[in-house]
């Protein structure tokens, strides 16, 4: 199984290369900024009482995650407590049911008085709650954390004299998946029952609340609370076993800690160093605090070793969708893990390598021995059980309606490993996980390939998803084959492997059918027309984000344009991750104004005031993929090519230790509307070809000394650059000083409730 972790990167191929990238750059490091100051910039702010999940504060650590929002008909605040593993466990009622997510808890702070008023504040840099609430009877002053290497909650209140008396409740929720909830109209799978009653009890000065399960196993909410003076700390952990019922000891060790003083230092520290890994800013404040808060977001939703991310993140409200979606979903959550230079947190890769052997029993058993794929959802073992129709969604058969056959999403997902991949340029990732694994999801398309009259490779009836019509040679999943094909050609030869497929992925790539077209651009597929709203760009992948049809091709340039602005007027079905998508095509297209008027329209219709979102229920994709969106005006590297700021609105930029494909990291400043200067840092010594609008320049190293290159014909620079070498790009006479720090631009609104 392969790893990627910090210890992988200090240890591994890269060692003494990469461990630089873990820090800032000493330019960073000291750049004349407090990086306190400037997290602090974009913490979010209450000056009023939330009132649901998409108002208030959250916190978590890829496990445990709550959210905090008044309780509805009462005078408390609820604190929600949630976790990514507690699940069902009975397959045979699918994955929307028997293998849901389910729900825990949540603790109420019930105050002596009634509430007048709330001053809080997220501390991103310390990832903390701080605040008061003022009562009628006096003030209760908080501070909040979920420690991000332990399950465990930790709530200090300091109360004034009137409010001494204040209380936690403890209100534990029904274990049953929230699919079941009339509102939602899902009815459940015949037979299905409840799972039994919850427990509670205590152990000590712990209190329990222990939920056992149907299919076996439990999941154990324990608390306890300390009081010293005016001070009281509630401590609150989640705990999970199955088949096994082992979580109640685990749960109480994780309660019986040290002190809250005790227990931040770590935290923070962590926190400061995630931070630390790389650097942002540009003049547009609500936008550059968006992009800090998406930063803290993931880290509190994602880690490598939890399960991939859920429609919910860990915070697990009423959904429709209480697991994790492949066909969208997850894909674009885990984008900003290479700019933003933590590819460790790649739960992605970590997951399809641990439970490859799930993914070949998605499909049908005649196909197990040589394909695999991954359903529209699953579990947090990829698992989707035995569940159709509303149950669940399997991978399906090309060519029959039920169950739906939407089959190229493992292919989309192993692009995710690709670009880790190319992100690391690991070649364990490469051998070990995506070759094997893109070899099985290809070859599930090549059980149903025929050829057609015209001589071409043609596909039967696929789904592309959420358009809601199956159609021959889908656009979906032709883009994934040639994609898929290509992919595996290239890997076989820098892996050096004489597979016996690479004649017939060859004949693939020459013979597949063309993308269906018509005078409205890409069709969902051959005979059904792009004619509804529709929020998905599933029909689009070749254009982003595969870049398999591309701007730089002249030849394509009308039919991307025609295709993105056919897609985007259809205006009833639109979505938040609809202007993602938009905006990053624009990018691709070089059209920054463009790209920034889709991020804008997302901000303006779509995002809540804590930066979450909404669709039916809550879902987290959307503001994360906004990150990739930026990074695609701010940087693309795909094809080979580093791309400095090809897309940008904005006249000021500092950007440092982004992470390009071909393992480099770059920094770069733009001023007054031009770039100033690129430094460049070879991980592993990939080609590195950079495109910049710096005139006349010169190469250097970080000393001065100048470095070989040479100006290609289209006016891009080739750099020899061995791993562990640096390059710095300048204009010729200018000597700028390599710094970087916050660009200024006019305030903004904080982001939560400021007033």
């Amino acid at each position: 199984m392969v790893e990627i972790n910090r210890r992988t990167l200090l240890g591994g191929a890269l060692a003494g290369v990469a461990g630089s990238a873990l820090l800032p750059s000493c330019a960073s490091a000291a750049g004349g900024f407090n990086w306190q100051d400037f997290i602090g910039s974009s913490d979010l702010i209450w000056k009023k009482m939330p009132a649901t999940w998409f108002e208030g504060p959250y916190l978590g650590n890829g496990f445990l995650g709550s959210g905090i929002y008044a309780e509805p008909g009462a005078n408390a605040v609820r604190f929600n407590v949630q976790h990514s593993q507690v699940q069902d466990h009975r397959p045979e009622f699918g994955a929307l049911f028997g293998l849901a997510r389910l729900p825990i808890g949540y603790f109420t702070l019930e105050p002596v008085g009634a509430i007048t008023a709330v001053d809080w504040r997220l501390d991103l840099w310390n990832a903390e709650l701080t605040g008061t609430i003022t009562t009628a009877a006096g003030s209760l002053r908080l501070r909040a954390f979920i420690h991000t290497e332990r399950d465990l909650y930790a709530i200090d209140v300091q109360a004034s004299e009137g409010e001494r008396a204040f209380r936690w409740v403890f209100h534990p929720l029904k274990a049953i998946s929230p699919r079941t909830d009339p509102k939602w109209n899902r009815p459940a799978p015949a037979g299905f029952t409840d799972n039994p009653p919850v427990q509670l009890t205590s152990a000590g000065d712990v209190q329990l609340a222990v939920q056992p399960l149907n299919a076996g196993g439990e999941h154990v909410t324990a608390w306890r609370e300390v009081s010293r003076g005016t001070r009281r700390t509630l401590f609150a952990s989640v705990a999970w076993s199955h088949p096994a019922k082992t979580a109640v000891r685990k749960a109480i060790g994780n309660v019986r800690c040290g002190s809250v003083e005790g227990l931040a230092v770590g935290h923070r520290l962590w926190w400061h160093d995630f931070y630390r890994r790389s650097f942002l800013s540009i003049p547009d404040k609500r936008l550059q605090a968006f992009y800090w808060i998406q930063l803290y977001k993931f880290a509190s939703a994602a880690r490598k070793e939890a399960p991939a991310i859920a429609t919910c993140g860990p915070w697990l409200e009423n959904t429709p969708w209480p697991n994790t979606w492949w066909n969208l979903n997850v894909q674009l959550e885990y984008w900003l893990i290479h700019g933003s230079n933590h590819v460790d947190f790649d739960a992605v890769t970590h997951s399809v390598d641990k439970y490859r052997d799930v993914l070949v029993e998605q499909v049908p058993a005649e196909y197990r021995h040589d394909s695999a794929g991954i359903p529209r959802t699953t579990d947090t073992v990829l698992n989707n059980g035995a569940g159709i129709g509303n149950s669940g969604y399997g991978v399906g058969i090309p060519g029959k309606d039920v169950p739906t056959p939407e089959v190229g999403n493992l292919t989309w997902t192993l692009h995710n490993v690709w670009l880790t991949y190319r992100h690391t340029m690991d070649d364990r990732v490469l051998r070990n996980v995506l070759f094997p694994l893109l070899r099985r999801a290809i070859n599930y398309y090549f059980h149903f390939l025929a050829k057609g009259s015209d001589g071409k490779w043609h596909l039967p009836i696929t789904f592309s998803p959420e358009y809601g019509v199956n159609a021959p040679d889908c656009n979906y999943d032709l883009a994934l084959i040639r994609w898929g094909c290509q992919t595996l050609l290239e890997s076989a030869k820098s892996l050096r492997v004489n597979d016996p497929l690479i004649p017939k992925w060859q004949d693939t790539l020459a013979n597949l059918t063309p993308y269906p077209v018509d005078q409205n651009g890409y069709m969902i597929g051959a005979g059904v027309p792009f004619a509804k709203s529709h929020r998905h760009y599933s029909h689009l992948l070749q254009i982003y984000p595969l870049y398999e049809v591309t701007w730089e091709d002249p030849s394509k340039r009308r039919l991307i344009e025609t295709s993105l602005n056919h897609w985007i007027s259809f205006e009833g079905a639109l979505q938040g991750y609809t202007f993602t998508g938009a905006a990053s095509i624009s990018a691709q297209m070089l059209r920054g104004d463009k790209a920034d008027f889709y991020l804008g329209e997302l901000m303006r219709r779509y995002i809540k005031p804590n930066t979450m979102y909404q669709e039916s229920g809550p879902v987290i994709e959307t503001p994360l993929s906004a990150v990739q969106s930026m990074y695609d005006m701010l940087c693309q590297s795909w094809g080979g090519v580093i791309r400095v700021f090809p897309a940008v609105p904005w006249p000021e930029i500092s950007l440092d230790n982004f992470r390009t494909q071909g393992a480099f990291l770059l920094s770069a400043s733009r001023q007054k509307g031009v770039t100033r200067w690129i430094k460049l840092r070879s991980e592993a010594g990939a080609p590195c070809v950079v495109r910049t609008d710096i005139k006349d320049p010169v190469v250097r190293d970080r000393s001065g000394r100048p470095k070989r290159f040479s100006v290609l014909p289209n006016g891009d620079l080739r750099i020899e650059l061995r791993r562990g070498e640096e390059a710095v790009v300048h204009r010729s006479g200018d000597r700028p000083e390599l710094e970087m720090g916050p660009v200024i631009g006019a305030p903004a609104p904080s982001w939560g409730l400021p007033g």
